[in-house]
């Protein structure tokens, strides 16, 4: 297990932080290999740095943004995380940058996924950078420890880069990276605010099974950077 912790006093300072660092890894992505593959999760905590990110100095044509999760609902439901990264990060200079879709046109999740790996697969890969979120169940991405597919999601040998998932905690149904996927990333980062999502982290990463708090498989594989402030 590597985790790296960079601790900020303020959720502004940590903004401005991540957001000069996710720059910088961008930069170095399209110099050095042409395209930049840039993976974020959705959620309130992401907003002031998507807005801040929007504004970067950088080619944006040549960066492919997508989702790590999506819920299975319309563009036009408030409840979208396509929704909230075209009105957040996709403005300004980013406006320009590439997003790749995880939502299909589907009824059914399982119905959309090879479309949707078809679309992730058009991406630069390693991604250059991973932005990971954590729900207070140690859930990351749609990997849910209360759904039936949590298993499969975490299976480093299904071959499968996204996965149909219903939980049974929150609504909508989901489409999800999977654990592979996820890891196949230069820079995974976990971004955070509060001390009880830290609370969570530390209590997940000493007494659960990853099955039980998927962030846990994240951290457990691959070097991943802690952002957080109170």
């Amino acid at each position: 297990m590597a985790l790296t912790i960079e601790s900020y006093d303020t959720p502004d300072a940590l903004t401005e932080a991540f957001a000069s660092t996710l720059t910088s890894i961008l930069k170095t992505g399209i110099q050095t290999r042409g395209r930049a593959s840039l993976v974020v999760s959705g959620g309130r905590t992401p907003l002031a740095l998507f807005k801040l990110l929007s504004n970067a100095e950088l080619d944006w044509s040549k960066v492919d943004v997508t989702l790590a999760d999506e819920r299975w609902v319309n563009e036009d439901d408030d409840a979208s995380n396509t929704q909230l990264v075209k009105q957040n990060l996709l403005q300004n200079k980013a406006a320009a940058a590439h997003f790749v879709e995880l939502k299909t046109d589907h009824a059914d999740a399982n119905e959309g996924i090879n479309e949707a790996e078809s679309n992730i697969a058009s991406m630069a890969q390693p991604f250059d950078a991973l932005i990971l979120g954590m729900g207070e169940d140690g859930h990351t991405a749609s990997l849910f420890p209360c759904s039936e597919q949590v298993q499969d999601g975490l299976d480093m040998n299904s071959g499968r880069t996204c996965i149909a998932v219903t939980p049974t905690t929150a609504p909508h149904q989901r489409i999800s990276m999977t654990l592979p996927t996820l890891l196949n990333s230069r820079n995974i980062f976990l971004h955070l605010t509060g001390e009880r999502k830290k609370e969570v982290l530390t209590e997940a990463l000493d007494n659960s099974t990853e099955a039980q708090k998927p962030i846990t498989a994240v951290i457990n594989r691959a070097p991943v950077t802690l952002m957080w402030a109170p």
